[in-house]
């Protein structure tokens, strides 16, 4: 009997990640679902209150004193921490369908 080691299982899960990103590429899908998020996005409002967010940030960090990298540092968790459930259930179930299919 073999035991998988956690360095194995790791392997096997970036290899499967290479697989489902050469197909989503290949197909056209990564695309189609880059665009899919960025309407959803733009329809919720997520856009526009991280602009807002990002107005902030350089306001109080002063303009002359903040570099682009470090607002993207700022803005980022609260980004991703923010993007509507819909969204990402809708983009989830997106990317189940074309896996099933394939």
């Amino acid at each position: 009997m073999t035991t998988e080691t956690l360095a194995d299982r790791k392997t096997k899960e970036d290899a499967v990640k290479v697989t489902i990103m050469q197909k989503l590429i290949e197909t056209g899908e990564k695309e189609r679902l880059k665009e899919l998020l960025r309407q959803r996005l733009l329809d919720s409002g997520w856009r526009d209150q991280l602009k807002e967010y990002c107005k902030e940030v350089i306001r109080s960090k002063g303009l002359e004193k903040i570099t682009v990298d470090e607002l993207v540092a700022e803005i980022t968790p609260r980004g991703r921490a923010t993007v509507p459930d819909e969204v990402k259930t809708e983009l989830l179930q997106n990317i189940r369908k074309f896996l099933q299919a394939t």
